[in-house]
């Protein structure tokens, strides 16, 4: 039972999974930084409020309001994050599996099916003319 489940746990998937899910937390912190350093100052400046939370709302009658500028927040927050984790791990990590696909030798091609039965029925008829 704790065989299987250190089998489970050593997976690579299941690794490569923690260290995604523990980089993303990491990041967001960043991306949270970079939003209220530099984004939400600009838009102080256009839209005359604190931050994308504060902006383009448009209250409802009965009270309420729609907060589009928290909407546009967060996908300029998906935006950035996308952004880094495509420039700083795909890339980087597509470009090193062409460098060691181009260094590591080709198999060669394995026969087709005809090819093999061709060989068997050589090896059959040469067997029977020995005999």
């Amino acid at each position: 039972m704790l065989k299987g489940f250190r089998e489970f746990l050593l997976r690579g998937n299941v690794v490569d999974l923690a260290v995604a899910v523990v980089i993303g937390a990491a990041f967001n912190a960043v991306v949270e930084k970079v939003v209220s350093s530099l984004i939400n100052p600009l838009i102080s400046v256009v839209f005359k409020a604190d931050s994308l939370d504060k902006a383009l709302m448009v209250e409802l009658p009965g009270g309420g309001a729609l907060a589009f500028g928290a909407l546009i927040g967060a996908i300029i927050n998906f935006v950035i994050v996308a952004a880094v984790v495509y420039f700083v791990f795909v890339l980087p990590m597509n470009h090193m599996r062409e460098r060691t696909a181009k260094n590591t030798p080709a198999e060669p091609a394995a026969p087709s099916e005809q090819e093999l039965l061709a060989e068997i029925r050589d090896l059959l008829r040469e067997q029977r003319a020995g005999k």
